[in-house]
This record gives structure tokens, sequence and C-alpha cells, in this order.
């Protein structure tokens, strides 16, 4: 393996890495760790217990028991929770949060998204800001996603849903019900504007 700065760095004595991954400063890989080939662990991430596949990037994020495959890319600031599986050639972001659920290959969830206890598709789209809604209050409930799905930017799933593969769903839309396969959907209030009536409203 590629240590870059060892002095800076930590790999835990149980860690298996592939002779060709790159490891950078201010990394920490805890526990029973695989990292596979070409893999890159960038400045400031920590993988524990995890699983990172042959030709991934993480970028300044927190894998804890978690499985990441083949070529993704994952970060900056992802934190990948207990349970969390993703498939081959899928893009995790910024801000992303996933616990306990499966990612099927070439998904992309890009940016400021919570994905709880649900299974997503392959080839799928989830925007900015999306959130799978899982408790209840008293219980967490789980959704499905199915396959080349579009989940529009802020948008919120409230589990227990299934969403059935090809289906669209609007920028802003509540999905409260299940859905079939090739669907669109569009869940949000009509706009009404009163004009002049926010002048003084705010000072």
């Amino acid at each position: 393996m590629n240590i870059i700065d060892p002095k800076s760095a930590f790999v835990s004595q149980n860690a298996k890495i592939a002779d060709d991954a790159t490891i950078c400063p201010f990394v920490s890989i805890e526990g029973e760790c695989e990292i596979g080939s070409g893999a890159v662990i960038g400045p400031h991430s920590v993988v524990r217990d995890s699983v990172v596949g042959a030709g991934t990037q993480v970028i300044s994020s927190v894998l804890v028991g978690a499985k990441i495959g083949e070529r993704c890319t994952v970060g900056p600031f992802a934190y990948m929770r207990a349970g969390s599986a993703v498939g081959n050639g899928c893009r995790v972001g910024d801000f992303v949060e996933i616990k306990n659920a499966t990612i099927g290959d070439g998904t992309k969830v890009a940016h400021l998204t919570y994905v709880g206890d649900c299974t997503i598709g392959r080839d799928c789209n989830v925007g900015c800001g999306v959130v799978f809604v899982n408790y209840d209050g008293r219980q967490k409930h789980r959704s499905v996603v199915g396959d080349k799905c579009f989940i529009g930017s802020n948008c919120n799933i409230i589990a227990p849903v299934s969403i059935g593969s090809e289906s669209y769903i609007a920028a802003g839309t509540t999905v409260t019900q299940s859905i079939e396969g090739g669907d669109l959907v569009v869940g949000r209030s009509h706009q009404v504007v009163k004009h002049g009536r926010g002048r003084g409203r705010y000072q």
C-alpha cells in the first residue's frame, strides 16, 4: 500500500489493504477493514470495520460498518453508517448520510440527503435535499425504490412506501403512498402570489 505520510495516518493491524491502494495524510483505518486495488482514501477520512471496493475514492468522509462497491466516489463529508451497502459505479456526494440502506449499481445520491432504512435500485438519481423519513416517533420503517427512478430535489419519502421502477417524482413532493412503476408524481402545493403584500413584513 502507498501511505503518503506514515506519521499522520493510522492503519489497523487487522486491515487488509491492496498493494496499490493509496492512503492519504490524516486518515484513520480502524478495525477489520478491506481496501481494494487502486482505491484512494483521501485526507481526513475515517474508515472503521468497512469494505472499500477497487478503484473507489473516499474523500474526507466517515465510513462505519459500511460496504462500498467498485469504482465509486464518496464525499466529501459523507457519513456511511452501519448496514450501508453501496453497489458499483455509484456516487455518494457531499453531506450525504446513509444508514442501514442498500443502493444499487450506478445510482447517484449527490448531496445534502438522508437515506435511512431503505433499498434503492440501480441507475437511480436521488436529488439534493431528499429525506427518507423512516421514523414515526415510535418505530423505524423501511421503503423500497425500484430501478431507474428519478427523485427530485427536496422530496420527502414517508416510510413505509414502495416506488416502482422508472418512476419520476417531481421536486418538492412528499410521498405518502406507494407508487406504481412508470408513474409521474407531483405532490407540491400551488404557488399563491399576493402582489404587494410582502412589503414591510421583514425588517
